[in-house]
């Protein structure tokens, strides 16, 4: 697809968990809409080669960088090298995340301090060194991307429902701190996608989910991709500390 209006001209956007699924997706249609874009990945050095090449296509060399979200010391060396190249940074789509399918009793404490440093840990660290920047210029856009499982009564592994429901409580606290700095906080909770961990659901759980959702499907990484682009345009004026909720009516 391609825009006429490219609604992100110059927009200089940070995607964490950039190299797949809706990581990937949100990385090439952002620009395509003439976005400046730079994404981070933990580990998979093929998936990142291939995500930079596909959003090269669109006009833009982007800006890669391997760690975690829940490193401190990366967190700051990416935001520090990305205002050093950049003047600063626009937009941040909390998007990295992890999951285990365990039921309780086989979850060690690990497995849960694991899932809960990468989903909430990781937003509060990203957010916290862009926000320095995006404060100071005083305009700027956060997106976490939760899930459905913090939503709806819907069977899911516990830490992974847990650390979406606070990355919710996280999304409305920090809006409310930071809108009277033109700052946008909002939060988008996709149902299971086409593409990405939720595919990693025994079969049995998909087949409970499509037989739950009244459009009877899986979405996919562009169409959520697509309503990105408005979520982080200027033509989204008044959405703060909004929750969106896109997985076909479960």
């Amino acid at each position: 697809m391609v825009s006429a209006t490219r609604r992100l001209a110059e927009k200089r956007c940070l995607v964490t968990g950039g190299s797949r699924g809706l990581g990937r997706a949100l990385g090439e249609t952002l620009a395509r809409e003439g976005a400046r874009v730079a994404f981070t990945y933990s580990e998979d050095d093929a998936d990142a080669a291939d995500a930079r090449a596909a959003i090269s296509q669109h006009g833009c060399e982007p800006r890669v960088y391997k760690g975690s979200v829940a490193d401190s010391v990366h967190v700051q060396a990416v935001i520090q090298d990305l205002v050093s190249e950049w003047q600063g940074i626009d937009v941040l789509v909390n998007n990295a995340g992890i999951t285990q399918v365990l039921p309780i009793a086989l979850l060690d404490e690990a497995d849960w301090d694991l899932v809960m440093d990468v989903n909430v840990k990781g937003a509060y660290l990203m957010s916290r060194a862009a926000l320095r920047h995006m404060i100071r210029q005083k305009r700027g856009h956060i997106l976490n991307i939760g899930n459905f499982a913090s939503e709806r009564v819907i069977e899911a592994p516990v830490h992974y429902a847990a650390s979406k429901a606070a990355l919710r409580g996280f999304t409305e606290a920090l809006a409310r701190e930071v809108g009277r700095y033109n700052v946008q906080v909002n939060l988008l909770a996709p149902g299971l996608l086409e593409t990405g961990m939720g595919q990693a659901l025994p079969q049995h759980r998909k087949k409970e989910y499509l037989e739950q959702c009244a459009l009877g499907r899986f979405g996919s990484a562009q169409e959520l991709a697509e309503l990105c682009v408005f979520l982080l345009s200027d033509e989204n004026q008044l959405m703060h500390g909004a929750k969106l909720v896109v997985d076909g009516a479960l």
